[in-house]
């Protein structure tokens, strides 16, 4: 592959703005907001559809509730990122999606009630710079994002054109919907009869049934040369080989699934999670802590777990299963999307 950022690009510290930059950068100038609800589900028709619950099921994962191990020790571990402690985490069953939600499901959510999404509103998104369609750089916005000058902010990027204007999701249909805000994402959930698991979910789903292992399928990123992520490969952010069959995003269900049969926890899309992101709140032992946590009860961004494509061990090793991010809830970029939970 072509050289896609200049060498000599200066990688970041692993701070947030490389996994999920924030929606406001730090130039502001000509990225004026549009107003935005203060619920996305303002935004929903008063008439949304009650589904039957044999429907919400459907295309999901029953995950045995019981005790499991949270957290990780990892010497990759992000300094910082409230990975630790390791910790005994007790959970209700509960049911998550085999995949990310895909283009396809989003476009039904859209049809039928008509949602606009956050960057819609905002009429612009964050777009890696090595994606963006040639028809789009005249669309690149002033603002940069510090630390990872690979984003471009980029008028018209939505869910609808990933890459900005000119491009499409016609031949994407089964790839993760992305430019997907927490707002927007809760929304989802909403209409579908469903919500965003929390961040313990998440995890305890993500390990497949494995304990104390770094990844979904064990402790090696490439067993027996076999990739079972979507990550970067090559050298960030300069070249991307796409030694795992993807150069983007891939298939919701592409690669093999983990030991609870879900498609791609490991890379592809960053997913949102239903806490509010602390570096600290979980250290401390207590029943909100350990027996069917939720997180805290505000803060200022929420959780994303799982990594992207965009991952790559030099400066964002975010792909493993006890790593943690956040971003701002009306924040959206071209590597972010997000699946559903549901109890009951």
């Amino acid at each position: 592959m072509p050289d896609i950022i200049p060498p000599g690009t200066p990688l970041p510290s692993t701070g947030g703005a490389c996994c999920g930059p924030h929606r406001r950068p730090a130039r502001t100038d000509t990225l004026i907001p549009a107003a935005v609800p203060a619920h996305a589900t303002d935004m929903l028709p008063s008439s949304v559809l009650v589904r039957e619950r044999m429907e919400i099921l459907r295309d999901m994962v029953a995950i045995p509730g019981g005790i499991f191990w949270m957290g990780g020790n990892d010497p990759d571990a992000v300094p910082g990122d409230g990975e630790d402690p390791v910790r005994q985490v007790t959970l209700r069953p509960f049911h998550i999606d085999a995949t990310a939600v895909s283009n396809s499901e989003f476009a039904d959510f859209i049809k039928a009630t008509g949602y606009v999404t956050e960057a819609e509103r905002f009429e612009w998104s964050y777009v890696f710079a090595g994606f963006v369609h040639p028809d789009a750089r005249r669309h690149v916005i002033n603002g940069s994002v510090p630390g990872a000058p690979w984003w471009r902010a980029v008028r018209g990027a939505c869910w609808l054109a990933p890459e900005g204007p000119g491009s499409s999701i016609d031949d994407r249909q089964s790839h993760p919907v992305v430019h997907i805000s927490w707002h927007d994402a809760a929304a989802y959930a909403a209409w579908a009869g469903k919500r965003l698991p929390t961040e313990a979910e998440w995890e305890r789903a993500a390990r497949g049934g494995l304990e104390h292992k770094r990844f979904s399928w064990g402790d090696e990123l490439t067993p027996q040369d076999q990739h079972l992520c979507n990550i970067w490969q090559g050298e960030f952010p300069h070249q991307n080989t796409a030694e795992d069959g993807y150069f983007s995003t891939a298939p919701v269900n592409a690669l093999p699934p983990n030991g609870y049969g879900l498609h791609n926890m490991t890379g592809n899309v960053w997913e949102w999670c239903l806490d509010w992101f602390s570096r600290d709140w979980h250290a401390v032992d207590t029943p909100q802590t350990r027996i069917a946590p939720t997180g805290p009860p505000s803060g200022s961004t929420r959780v994303m777990r799982g990594g992207s494509h965009m991952c790559h061990r030099s400066y964002c090793n975010r792909y493993r299963v006890a790593a943690r991010t956040s971003n701002a809830p009306d924040s959206s970029a071209g590597h972010i999307g997000f699946r559903c939970a549901y109890s009951g």
